[in-house]
């Protein structure tokens, strides 16, 4: 199995080396093992592993649930059906969301048939009032 150092899987990864430290310390990734000379080395399914945690970031998971499922796809019982109801899981949560700015937008666009009047009004209720002598 070929192996990298730090900076090779950076540079093949488009991650910088300081987000592989910080992937590494946060416990992201797992340590990976040192060579004789204490480098670390790092094999090929770290590609994989930096991969899944791109994509899963476009996706919008935060890197504690990245790193939960990680954990999980990491297990020997690991089951595709369980990985399966993980992703049913995120698409109602994407569903959720969806339906929140749908309401926020419907919301926003009523604001704009608010009367003028209202709306001179409900702004100059922000203003500091000067006080009369």
């Amino acid at each position: 199995m070929e192996t990298m150092t730090r900076g090779m899987l950076a540079k093949r990864t488009g991650v910088s080396m300081a987000t592989l430290r910080y992937y590494e310390d946060s416990g992201i990734l797992p340590a990976p093992r040192r060579s004789s000379n204490g480098y670390r080395v790092y094999t090929e399914d770290y590609l994989v592993k930096i991969k899944f945690i791109k994509d899963a970031q476009l996706l919008g998971y935060s890197l504690k649930e990245i790193q939960e499922t990680l954990q999980l796809l990491s297990q020997e019982d690991m089951e595709k059906d369980t990985l399966k109801t993980l992703v049913r899981e995120r698409i109602a949560d994407i569903q959720t969301h969806i339906d929140h700015l749908e309401q926020m937008q419907i919301h926003l666009a009523r604001l704009l048939h608010t009367p003028e009047d209202d709306i001179d009004n409900y702004i100059q209720s922000f203003r500091v009032q000067k006080k009369e002598p």
